[in-house]
C-alpha cells in the first residue's frame, strides 16, 4: 500500500469514527447537560434533532461539492469545522448555544462523511475496496460501542463538557493533514454546475422528513412538506441540464438496491436498539452503564464480521453476502424479541452486530464501487443519507409500536422490515472474478487518479 493510500485510509477511518463516537456519547450526557444548564426536556431533545436535521439536509450536496472540488479538501474543511464546533459546545454558556453549535457541527459533519468514501474510491481500485471499507466499518462499530462507556466515565469524573472535547484534537490533526498533504490530480466534475435549486429542494424535503419523524405523532404538516418538496425535487431533476444526482448514480440498479437495503437495515438496527434498551432499563432494571456492557457483543461481532465480509464479497458476491446478512439481522431481531435473560440478550446482540456489520460493508462496497470516480462523492452522500434517515425511521416506528403493542410486536415488525429490505439484494452484483481470469480494471473505473 502506498503512503498516500495509507493516509487516505487513516483519514477515512478517523472521520467516520469521530462522527460515530459523537453520535453515541450525546445520549449519555443529556441528563447532566439538562441539569447544569437548566434546560427543558424539549431543548435537550433539540440538541440531537438539530444535528440530525443539519446532517440530513447537507449530505448529498456535500458529496457533490467533493466531486467538484476534491474530496480531500472538503474532508479537511469538514474535520476542522467539526473540531471547532465541538470545542464551542464544550464551552457553551447555555443550551441555546449548544443547539446552535450542534447545527454547525452537523453541517461540517455532513461535509466530511461523503468525503471519507469519496477519498477511498479515488485512491483504491475497485477490486481492493473491500478491506478498506471493512476496516472503516469495524472501527465505526468500536466507536459506537465505546461512546456510552467513555461518555459515562467522563461525565462522572469530569463533567459533560469533557465529552465534546474528545473530538477536538483528532479533528484538527486530520483536518490540517488533509489540507497540507498534496492530493493526486484526478478528473473532477468541474464542468458541471452545482445544482443549487435541487440542493435546496432536497434539503427541505429531508429536513422536514427528519423533523417530522422525530416529532411523531404531531407531524402531519412536516410529512406533507417533505412530500411536496420531494416531488418538486424529482420534477426539477428531470428538467435541469445539470442535476444534483448524476444519471450514472440514480440510473444504477445496484446502487439503488444497496441504498434500499442500507435504509431498511439501519431502520431495523436502530429501532431494535431503542426498543431493547428500554426493555433492559425499564423491565430488567439495569442502569445505562450495565445496558452498555450487554451491548459489547454487538460491537465485537461487527468488528469480526467486517473483514470476513470483505473476503465473502470476493468469493460469493454482494448479492449472496448481503442477502444472507439481512436474514441474520432479521433473525437477531426475532431473538431479541423473546430474550428475557442476559445470555439471550447478548446472543441476540452478537447476531445483530454480525449481520448489520456485514450489511454495512457489502452495501457500502456496492455504492462506492459501482459509482464512477467523478460521482463517488454524491454516491457516498446518498449512502450516508440512507444510514442517517434509516435510524430516524426505525426509532420512530419502534417507539410507536412499543407504546401501542409492547416490545415483542414492535421487534417482530422491525424484523419484517429487515426481511423486506433483503429483497433489494436481488439487484446487487453477483460474484465477480477480477484477479486470476481477467485483467485488472484500469482508468477512472478503477479509481486510479488520472495524471493530468
Amino acid at each position: 500500500m502506498t503512503a498516500h493510500r495509507r493516509i487516505v485510509l487513516a483519514s477515512s477511518v478517523a472521520g467516520a469514527a469521530i462522527v460515530a463516537l459523537d453520535g453515541t456519547v450525546l445520549t449519555v450526557v443529556q441528563p447532566t447537560l439538562q441539569s447544569e444548564l437548566g434546560a427543558s426536556l424539549a431543548q435537550v431533545q433539540w440538541t440531537s434533532t438539530a444535528y440530525l436535521v443539519a446532517v440530513a439536509s447537507v449530505l448529498v450536496s456535500a458529496g457533490r461539492i467533493g466531486d467538484r472540488y476534491g474530496h480531500q479538501r472538503v474532508f479537511g474543511v469538514g474535520m476542522l469545522g467539526f473540531g471547532v464546533a465541538s470545542a464551542g459546545i464544550g464551552l457553551a454558556p447555555g443550551v441555546e448555544w449548544v443547539i446552535g453549535l450542534r447545527v454547525v457541527q452537523g453541517v461540517f459533519g455532513a461535509l466530511l462523511q461523503p468525503a471519507t468514501l469519496g477519498m477511498l474510491r479515488a485512491a483504491f481500485p475497485p477490486d481492493r475496496l473491500g478491506m478498506p471499507i471493512a476496516v472503516r466499518t469495524g472501527v465505526i462499530g468500536v466507536a459506537g460501542a465505546a461512546g456510552p462507556l467513555v461518555g459515562g466515565a467522563l461525565v462522572g469524573a469530569v463533567g459533560w463538557r469533557a465529552v465534546f472535547f474528545l473530538n477536538v484534537v483528532p479533528s484538527l490533526v486530520f483536518g490540517v493533514l488533509a489540507l497540507i498533504v498534496r492530493e493526486p490530480p484526478w478528473e473532477r466534475t468541474s464542468a458541471v454546475r452545482f445544482d443549487l435549486p435541487g440542493a435546496l429542494l432536497l434539503a427541505l424535503s429531508l429536513a422536514s422528513l427528519v423533523q417530522a419523524l422525530v416529532d411523531l405523532p404531531g407531524s402531519a404538516a412536516g410529512l406533507a412538506l417533505s412530500a411536496l418538496a420531494g416531488l418538486a425535487f424529482v420534477r426539477h431533476e428531470r428538467r435541469t441540464a445539470h442535476p444534483l444526482l448524476p444519471p450514472d448514480v440514480v440510473g444504477s440498479a445496484a446502487i439503488r438496491g444497496a441504498l434500499g437495503m442500507l435504509l431498511a437495515a439501519s431502520a431495523a438496527f436502530s429501532g431494535t436498539l431503542f426498543v431493547v434498551t428500554y426493555f433492559l432499563q425499564d423491565t430488567m432494571g439495569l442502569g445505562p452503564f450495565q445496558s452498555a456492557l450487554r451491548g459489547l457483543p454487538l460491537a465485537a461481532a461487527m468488528v469480526l464480521a467486517a473483514p470476513a465480509t470483505a473476503v465473502l464479497l470476493r468469493r460469493a458476491g454482494a448479492r449472496r453476502t448481503a442477502g444472507a446478512a439481512m436474514v441474520v439481522v432479521a433473525l437477531a431481531v426475532l431473538v431479541l424479541s423473546r430474550a428475557s435473560g442476559t445470555f439471550a440478550v447478548c446472543a441476540g446482540f452478537a447476531l445483530l452486530g454480525a449481520g448489520f456489520g456485514a450489511v454495512m460493508v457489502a452495501g457500502t462496497h456496492v455504492v462506492v464501487r459501482e459509482a464512477e470516480v467523478q460521482s463517488a462523492g454524491v454516491a457516498g452522500g446518498l449512502k450516508q443519507t440512507a444510514v442517517n434517515v434509516g435510524p430516524t425511521l426505525g426509532v420512530a416506528a419502534g417507539s410507536a409500536l412499543m407504546a401501542g403493542s409492547g416490545r415483542e410486536p414492535a421487534l417482530v415488525m422491525l424484523a419484517a422490515v429487515a426481511l423486506t429490505g433483503s429483497l433489494a439484494c436481488l439487484v446487487l452484483p453477483g460474484r465477480t472474478v477480477a484477479s486470476l481470469t481477467h485483467p485488472p480494471v484500469t482508468g477512472d473505473r478503477a479509481g486510479v487518479p488520472a495524471g493530468r
